[in-house]
């Protein structure tokens, strides 16, 4: 069936966003400021501030859940207005793993290239898969236990790639290495957020828009605060400011000041995670969840594109295997393989069992309609 242009309108925004996120925040990382205190340039690494900003984009969202709650006022939609209430404090536990989780991959993001970090965040199925089974009693199918093993070997192969070409420069070798090790264990964290936000959002009936404001008006008010300790704890080697500091909020602020355009990339950041959010509920309601897994898997050959259009990271053709082999890997994991399987002449029925099965199944509804 053909897309609508409102459903095409969302494949586009979904993707664009999702492609800007990231972008835009990699973009920020990249400007070296002088002065502000600082004896030499300095590059603007604030990943905590960045993450502030993230959560300030995600608790955006309340504001469009309530929107939609506005205009289809009068009207039933058990997708848009919660069935019953529910302690906002649930999604806490889930809000301080998406703070975790999200500032380690901005700490990350300052010591790898934008299209390692996207396609190294693929590793988050692997995790997901093995929780889902450990705490919420799931089986999972041969294919996606092949997903993750093909995942698997997927990071391998963009790992080699990024450590191929960084080889001749020891510092900047051992910076990618800790910043994909560093992706990987933020994805760890992301899975718990992911499983907790899974048995929350169904167990009471929670509109995924309104979960994800929740949280990231948990995760503002939260890091926000953390952001005053964190001026006076020394963080040695991962520090990226003159004082040595875990975070220098007011040292940032005095860069964006040289430099507006950190304003310009920052909000960027906080707009594009607030209509990425919004676009990806409405493509699973709309379309389905594996269109919006299939979008979402695209959105890294975006990233990958302009950051070699830029000039930001050069090409290595092992990231081309290892992008594939991930992909196939989510495909595998997200039952994408399925439909084209169906498609084999030996998997259809003889045209006569076709005919029966059309004659004896009348208008029941496929048992797997909604799965």
């Amino acid at each position: 069936m053909a897309w609508t242009k409102y459903q095409m309108f969302l494949a586009g925004l979904m993707l664009i966003t999702g492609s800007i996120n990231t972008l835009s925040a990699k973009w920020a990382d990249m400007f070296m400021i002088e002065g502000c205190g600082a004896s030499q340039a300095q590059s603007f690494q604030h990943p905590f501030l960045q993450a502030v900003g993230m959560f300030l984009g995600e608790f955006s969202c309340l504001a469009a859940f309530y929107l939609l709650q506005c205009r289809i006022r009068g009207r039933i939609d058990s997708s848009v207005e919660p069935q019953q209430s529910f302690n906002a404090l649930l999604f806490l536990p889930p809000a301080l793993c998406d703070m975790t989780g999200t500032s380690i991959m901005y700490v990350a993001l300052n010591m790898t290239s934008a299209s390692s970090f996207q396609m190294l965040r693929g590793s988050v199925i692997i995790f997901t898969g093995l929780l889902s089974v450990a705490f919420l009693g799931r089986k999972l199918l041969p294919s996606q236990w092949l997903g993750i093993l093909a995942t698997i070997a997927g990071l391998v192969i963009v790992g080699l790639a990024d450590l191929m070409s960084k080889h001749d420069d020891q510092h900047k070798l051992s910076d990618v290495i800790t910043g994909d090790l560093l992706i990987i264990m933020a994805q760890v964290v992301v899975s718990i957020q992911m499983v907790l936000e899974e048995k929350f959002i169904y167990k009471h009936n929670v509109h995924p828009l309104r979960a994800v404001g929740t949280e990231g008006l948990f995760g503002f008010v939260i890091l926000t605060v953390l952001l005053v300790p964190m001026y006076y704890i020394p963080a040695g080697a991962f520090s990226g400011n003159p004082r040595g500091v875990l975070e220098d909020a007011l040292y940032a602020f005095c860069q964006m000041g040289r430099q507006p355009l950190i304003i310009v990339a920052l909000l960027g950041n906080i707009s594009s995670i607030a209509f990425f959010n919004f676009a990806g509920v409405s493509v699973t309601k709309e379309m389905s969840a594996t269109t919006r897994m299939v979008l979402d898997s695209l959105r890294t050959v975006v990233i990958w594109a302009v950051s070699l259009a830029l000039g930001w990271e050069t090409f290595h053709p092992l990231q081309i295997l290892g992008f594939f082999v991930l992909l196939t890997g989510t495909a595998f994991y997200n039952g994408l393989h399925q439909p084209l399987l169906a498609r084999l002449p030996w998997r259809r029925p003889p045209a006569e069992d076709r005919e029966r099965e059309s004659l004896l199944g009348g208008s029941r509804t496929p048992i797997n309609e909604d799965s």
